[in-house]
């Protein structure tokens, strides 16, 4: 296979290396604005965290926290991740209240009148969606609280920015402004060999510049391959998973009709549905089980860690299948 000419911005190590560091974060500072469409205008921001945890914790998950400065003075904490999907949305409300509550004084509380700053959460899905078909199909998914009722915002200063990098297909000729071309280089840089003439702007010449992967030295190809590597496994079994469930969900719905056809009402018909698509939900949740895990061991040759957390068994569950795999080629 022949080198690439620039590195997937989307892949862990390229992720904190392009926009993880001081001299860089210009780059940030443009994306970000380009996701708030005007509401915030960044012009400073300042690292509070730069963690790296995907190499223990979860696979695939880069995580910047930010105290960013807007034009007109105020400032506000952002955390950035380029992470997985497991429970996605429970974690991003984990994430955002820990960011909240860390900011409480440990001393005088009601001096203090919960003057809480303002917090957003920034997303970036690499390679899957939302799973409901309403929220698949959209780009980005601006989130904030609101009234059930009326739709009128709650509480202006908590947010949740979702990135659906797999739903954007613009071309390059049909890129508009900063955020098209934003979400053009981390869907397709990797795949490039030049700066296209569409991004012909100081910001993104910068970006070209430093994501050449012939300036990675020998030290960093070898991590950069790595966490390559570590994205393409995890995308492999998100489709394998997606498979085995789509399989099962239209089994049971053909079971469901053949039952419903059976009791020949239209009772029947409805209620055996609802049965073939419970049943079929049900089996494609079964289906993370042993038989995802063997493939698994024998097909992506995973180790057990990382099987534990993309199948969501535990580990002694994947040891008995191993051992089973073990005793069966003896």
């Amino acid at each position: 296979m022949s080198e690439p000419v620039y590195i997937d911005l989307v892949s862990d190590y390229a992720f904190k290396r392009i926009f993880g560091s001081e001299p860089n974060k210009d780059l940030l500072i443009s994306l970000l604005n380009g996701l708030f469409r005007g509401r915030k205008s960044i012009v400073d921001l300042l690292y509070e965290k730069n963690e790296h945890v995907g190499d223990s914790e979860e696979i695939g998950t880069v995580i910047f926290d930010l105290i960013c400065t807007a034009d007109n003075g105020e400032k506000f904490v952002i955390e950035v991740q380029r992470t997985a999907q497991i429970n996605l949305k429970k974690r991003m409300l984990y994430y955002s209240s820990k960011l909240i509550a860390d900011q409480a004084p440990k001393g005088k509380r009601r001096a203090w009148n919960y003057a809480i700053t303002e917090v957003y959460i920034v997303v970036l899905m690499d390679g899957f969606t939302f799973s409901q078909a309403e929220e698949s199909s959209a780009v980005i998914h601006d989130i904030c609280l609101c009234n059930r009722e009326t739709g009128r915002v709650f509480y202006e200063e908590l947010g949740f920015i979702y990135v659906q990098l797999r739903n954007f297909t613009k071309v390059e000729a049909e890129l508009e402004n900063d955020l098209d071309r934003w979400l053009y280089v981390l869907r397709n840089m990797s795949k490039l060999n030049k700066i296209p003439v569409y991004l012909k702007k100081t910001i993104f010449e910068k970006l070209f510049k430093i994501a050449e992967y012939a300036k990675l030295n020998k030290e960093e190809r070898a991590m950069y391959d790595v966490s390559l590597k570590r994205k393409w496994d995890a995308e492999a079994v998100r489709q394998y998973q997606e498979q085995q469930l789509s399989e099962a969900i239209q089994k049971g719905l053909e079971t469901g009709i053949e039952q419903g056809i059976e009791k020949g009402i239209e009772q029947g018909i409805e209620q055996g549905l609802k049965k073939g698509i419970k049943e079929g939900i049900e089996r494609g949740a079964e289906a993370k089980s042993y038989e995802v895990v063997e493939n698994l061991i024998n097909e992506l040759k995973l180790t057990d860690d990382i099987i534990v957390r993309v199948a969501e068994v535990s580990l002694d569950f994947v040891q008995k299948v191993r051992a089973d795999l073990a005793r069966d080629k003896k």
